[in-house]
């Protein structure tokens, strides 16, 4: 009995490492977008991961056919949004990595940023996947996109020695 486990668990063991040695390195990556960190200095992006691996291998065994690659990315999303939700007291008001292209866009426009255009989930399974409409989804996206296509200037340059004309 003790044996039949113990190969069970190897063979567990073993399942997990090659999905962890195919799929980290792209998940490193979303996370590091998700972070707004640069991939050199991502830190915060590397816990994500290394939480999000936890819980799958934690849960390897319930699978059962689910593809695990989508299980760690929704709870790396999740997790995401969970945390910038406590730490910065909303999805809006996150600091992220000055460096990073995506640090102009707030939490929730680079995580349906990052879910819809770097990863390819479908509007509706992202909308399901962050209880929102699929509405909202795509708004955020659009609004994302055209702010990274498109980014804001800073204040108008103020005019000098222009005269002011009395009507």
């Amino acid at each position: 009995m003790r044996e039949r486990q113990a190969d069970r668990g190897a063979r567990r063991d073993r399942e997990f490492e090659a999905f962890v040695a195919g799929a980290s390195g792209r998940l490193l990556h979303t996370a590091t977008l998700l972070t707004a960190e640069t991939p050199a200095d991502n830190p915060r992006a590397r816990r994500l991961l290394t939480l999000a691996l936890a819980h799958t291998y934690a849960c390897w065994d319930r699978l059962r056919g689910e593809d695990p690659y989508n299980r760690t990315r929704q709870f790396l999303a999740t997790r995401f949004a969970r945390t910038a939700w406590h730490q910065y007291g909303g999805l809006g008001r996150a600091r992220p990595h000055p460096g990073s292209v995506l640090a102009v866009l707030a939490p929730q426009e680079r995580l349906i940023l990052v879910l819809r255009l770097y990863e390819g989930v479908a509007e509706e399974q992202a909308a399901a996947l962050l209880g929102l409409p699929v509405e909202r989804v795509r708004a955020v996206c659009d609004r994302a996109t055209a702010t990274l296509l498109h980014p804001p200037r800073g204040p108008a340059p103020a005019v000098v020695g222009a005269k002011a004309v009395a009507s």
